[in-house]
């Protein structure tokens, strides 16, 4: 895990330019102009495509460093380690834990994993081993574009009249594909295709507790990510949409509003399966 989880992940991309004024780096000086602006295209590719490896960086068999991060051991990260392996056998888990200890990371983490299918050798959590359909919803439209879509997607990148995003999120960038946007919020994505191993694709549906309990309703769903705490009836109402699938509802957030009915789920007896 990053030192700094809350952090979007990644640097951007590397730009290569070269201009008849500029030094010629030590070393190059016997390539022609066009040989070094290939060259330093060449480089900028692989610093994109680096960037976009974040996933292979997260809960490590040892600390190390990547990009200027250092990115500690999973023996670091016990609870982590122990919220995964709850969604091996309970169908609703809950991280709650106090802010800036990587919540959104662990959620992210899972999400990413059982959308690509790239689970990682130690891996104790739920399986699939096909495409999966995912909702991952937050208290607003805004808020789930700045925290959620940016950890696991990246920032928003415009080319020309060309929107996408950078793939410096958790979610491989490379596996990205098709992404549908919100009408009415700038930059915001609706759905986003993800390439999973078997070669087919997974879907991801961004919502937000603001658009009500009606939002949540109708469509069966493989996992359900409730980034910061829903109301009890959205809770209950994404709970019915992974009972016939044998899915599982995770929930990642900080109780700030004290012992509501939703963190009452969580405490001992009050949910056999949880």
């Amino acid at each position: 895990m990053a030192a700094h989880p809350t952090r979007p992940p990644g640097g951007a991309p590397a730009e290569a330019a070269v201009t008849d004024d500029a030094p010629v780096p030590t070393g190059l000086d016997h390539l022609s102009r066009q040989q070094r602006q290939e060259l330093l295209a060449l480089l900028a590719e692989r610093d994109r495509r680096d960037a976009r490896g974040l996933f292979d960086h997260l809960f490590p068999d040892a600390p190390h460093m990547w990009r200027g991060e250092t990115f500690h051991g999973r023996d670091r990260y016990p609870k982590h380690m122990e919220f995964f392996a709850a969604t091996a056998t309970a169908t609703y888990v809950a991280f709650m834990a106090a802010n800036r200890v990587g919540k959104t990371v662990t959620g992210g983490y899972f999400t990413a994993a059982a959308a690509t299918g790239r689970y990682p050798p130690w891996w104790t959590g739920r399986r699939w081993d096909r495409p999966v359909r995912i909702w991952a919803a937050g208290k607003s439209n805004a808020t789930v574009r700045t925290i959620l879509q940016t950890k696991l997607l990246g920032r928003t990148v415009h080319e020309g009249a060309r929107k996408s995003v950078d793939g410096t999120g958790i979610v491989p960038g490379d596996s990205i594909g098709r992404i549908t946007w919100k009408a009415g919020l700038t930059d915001a994505v609706d759905t986003v295709r993800i390439r999973h191993l078997s070669g087919r694709w997974s879907v991801i549906d961004f919502k937000s507790y603001e658009q009500g309990r009606g939002a949540f309703e109708g469509a069966e769903q493989d996992i359900i990510w409730l980034d910061e705490e829903p109301p009890i009836d959205i809770w209950n109402e994404c709970a019915v949409r992974v009972m016939t699938t044998g899915g599982v509802l995770i929930g990642t957030f900080t109780p700030l509003d004290g012992i509501t009915d939703t963190v009452l789920l969580f405490l001992p007896g009050a949910r056999p399966d949880a």
